[in-house]
């Protein structure tokens, strides 16, 4: 269980931002923070990735107040943050470096966005070698329009990406699974 960190991608107040359009899993949040809390709690490794985004009018930009994490997911001093500017938590971080010297070779993933960095976070952390768990509902994304003009639900785009990553990058499971397995 040491070496099983909990990784926390874009917590951040950005993503309440009306900008994003309709969002799927009202609950992430909250499933975000039962995670936290075990995790404080066993003492296990806690690793926070706060987006930086390099888009002046971001939500995400380091001078907007979106910037900030949510309160559910507040780091605490002895949890590292990596500042990140592409959709991996690997490219550009240190992330693996640090991950490699504390001798943590499992990841539990959850955060925003589940089809931008959540996805790819998570498809790296596979061909990187890690043991990885996707948290299905502690997680969430936005709906979009597709090339064809049509609206596509975030649950339709929750459900895809989890689906395409199951099996293959990670393992996915919900909350209440891996709360249960971390008593």
């Amino acid at each position: 269980m040491k070496r099983t960190a909990l990784i926390l991608i874009d917590v951040q107040q950005g993503f309440d931002h009306p900008k994003w359009g309709i969002r799927n899993n009202p609950d992430a949040e909250r499933n975000i923070a039962r995670l936290l809390a075990r995790w404080r709690t066993l003492s296990l490794p806690i690793i926070h990735i706060q987006h930086l985004s390099a888009t002046a009018n971001s939500p995400l930009a380091p001078d907007q107040p979106g910037c900030d994490f949510k309160p559910e997911a507040q780091p605490i001093d002895g949890e590292p943050v990596f500042g990140k500017q592409v959709n991996s938590a690997f490219i550009g971080t240190g992330l693996d470096q640090f991950l490699k010297e504390h001798g943590i070779h499992n990841l539990i993933i959850a955060g925003f966005t589940t089809d931008h960095c959540v996805s790819t976070t998570t498809r790296m952390a596979g061909n990187l070698g890690y043991g990885t768990i996707l948290v299905s509902d502690a997680t969430a994304t936005f709906n979009r329009r597709g090339l064809d003009g049509v609206n596509i639900s975030a649950d339709a785009i929750h459900n895809v990406h989890l689906a395409s990553l199951d099996g293959e990058f990670c393992k996915v499971r919900g909350t209440d699974e891996i709360l249960t397995d971390f008593t």
